[in-house]
């Protein structure tokens, strides 16, 4: 009978100072795994460190970006299974094993981070209002839809590639392609330590990409989540502003109009992008 082979993927950008001893631990815990380094342009020691303490790396000619080193991780990756994590010591290899305990059961496994997590505030927050967003848009409980520690099968995640953006939003982007294409989500919680060395992401910037991201998915997968509210909210604004012209004016106004003809053209391009969708999902396996 064969083993399952698993490889650990590493996105890394100027992480010389916790890529050694990450990969080390990794070594020291799960000998038969590979352990696969995605440099992504450093320009630092980071490569270096990660050869030099035993893993493959792959290295691109420049910066892309986080999620462009995971899809070409995803890619060159052996392993059946694929545990995604980051570089820069947050996350410890020993939650490795508990996301495995479950990879028989689920079709994602996601290392949710607890309140204990070492985790400035404002990103706090502001994960909270993606995780109610996600939620809303898959109808299922999300609990940590940035989280960067995942586990996948490496037959499945190649269907979503394309799907996964060149940024730091693609957790986000995997989370929801898996739920709204009828795959199992599984969060497991863990404790993540503070990063070594300075974040990349920028609270503005980034922010805004991960709400464009949430909203795109959305309209890939579920599109009349999206076209609905927003149908809805024309026409009842339209209704009201009837209701007050009337009382007050004695007539139907060009704006009620307007509002109600949004209204149906949102709902009619809403129930296009559904049929669209569904096409999708026949063409994903």
């Amino acid at each position: 009978m064969s083993v399952e082979k698993v490889t650990v993927l590493l996105p890394a950008f100027n992480e010389e100072l916790s890529i050694g001893n990450t990969v080390r631990k990794i070594k020291e815990l799960y000998p038969y795994f590979e352990i696969l380094v995605i440099d992504d342009g450093s320009t630092d020691n980071t490569m270096k460190e990660a050869m030099g303490a035993g893993a493959n790396v792959y290295p691109h000619p420049y910066n892309i970006g986080n999620g462009a080193a995971v899809k070409t991780g995803l890619r060159c990756a052996s392993g059946d299974w694929i545990v995604m994590m980051d570089a820069d010591g947050q996350h410890a290899p020993e939650d490795i094993a508990k996301l495995l305990e479950h990879k028989d059961k689920f079709d994602l496994v996601v290392g949710a981070r607890s309140k204990e997590s070492k985790t400035s505030k404002h990103r706090d927050i502001a994960n909270r209002i993606y995780n109610w967003l996600a939620s809303y848009v898959t109808k299922f409980k999300i609990e940590d839809l940035t989280s960067g520690f995942r586990l996948v099968r490496k037959d499945t995640v190649t269907n979503y590639i394309y799907l996964l953006p060149n940024t730091f939003s693609y957790p986000s982007t995997l989370t929801m392609a898996y739920l709204r294409s009828g795959l199992s989500l599984k969060y497991v919680p863990i404790q993540t330590k503070k990063r070594k060395g300075k974040s990349k992401i920028k609270l503005m910037r980034d922010g805004t990409r991960f709400f464009l991201i949430i909203t795109k998915v959305a309209t890939l997968f579920s599109p009349l989540r999206v076209f609905l509210p927003i149908s809805c909210f024309c026409f009842f604004s339209g209704l009201l502003y009837y209701f007050y012209t009337f009382t007050t004016e004695h007539r139907f106004s060009n704006m009620s109009a307007l509002l109600f003809t949004t209204s149906i053209i949102i709902f009619m391009m809403g129930l296009i992008s559904e049929q669209i969708s569904q096409m999708r999902y026949d063409k994903v396996e």
